[in-house]
């Protein structure tokens, strides 16, 4: 019996790493997937039509302070959770879901505020500077889709209770991508606000 359990706990070690290295992977590939469009960004500046005094509009400052927030809140749940105040996890999880809907509202406000200055994303009237902040603003908003349902899974786990006796893995995985799409925003955000 004692060997059974020792062989399912190195089992589930195991299976944790594997998830791990599989979510590192991912994060990777989808790092240089950002570092290419934004590479693309760097060498269509050289095009005549380039708008070169293009304004990251307020929404979208709007959409940094929330992802941030976001961010701690995530954290402070994840180790709520790890100390035992399941209660104080919920709250903190539901906040991060909350913060990241609000995170993708604004981002469409964002591009409501962008076609309002008078720039359009495609069709005839459209340049290749917004056409690009468009693409890599939608790409980073479906990953942001994606971290929203990895949240509803974190929240309807602990509200089952599966996240006990410091099984925490699916928490983990989570909190590193939601991070992942954090830190992305702000380097997308450092990106556009830089270089024009």
């Amino acid at each position: 019996m004692m060997a059974k359990s020792l062989f399912n706990a190195a089992e589930e070690v195991k299976v944790g790493r594997a998830k791990k290295n599989l979510l590192w992977f991912g994060i990777i590939s989808l790092t240089m997937s950002f570092a290419g469009l934004t590479s693309a960004y760097v060498v269509s500046k050289e095009r005549p039509d380039w708008i070169s005094n293009f304004e990251i509009p307020p929404a979208f400052y709007v959409s940094l302070v929330l992802i941030l927030l976001s961010s701690l809140t995530i954290h402070l749940g994840k180790k709520a959770v790890q100390k035992g105040r399941d209660s104080q996890g919920m709250i903190l999880f539901i906040a991060t879901f909350l913060l990241g809907v609000s995170f993708v509202v604004f981002q469409f406000v964002g591009f409501s505020e962008i076609i309002d200055s008078g720039y359009y994303f495609t069709g005839p009237t459209s340049n290749i500077t917004t056409s690009f902040i468009y693409l890599v603003v939608l790409l980073h908003v479906a990953h942001v889709f994606g971290g929203l349902i990895s949240l509803a899974v974190v929240i309807y786990n602990h509200y089952k209770q599966n996240y006990q006796n410091g099984k925490t893995l699916g928490i983990e995985l989570a909190a590193t991508f939601w991070h992942f799409i954090d830190a992305v925003w702000i380097y997308l955000f450092m990106f556009l606000y830089f270089v024009k």
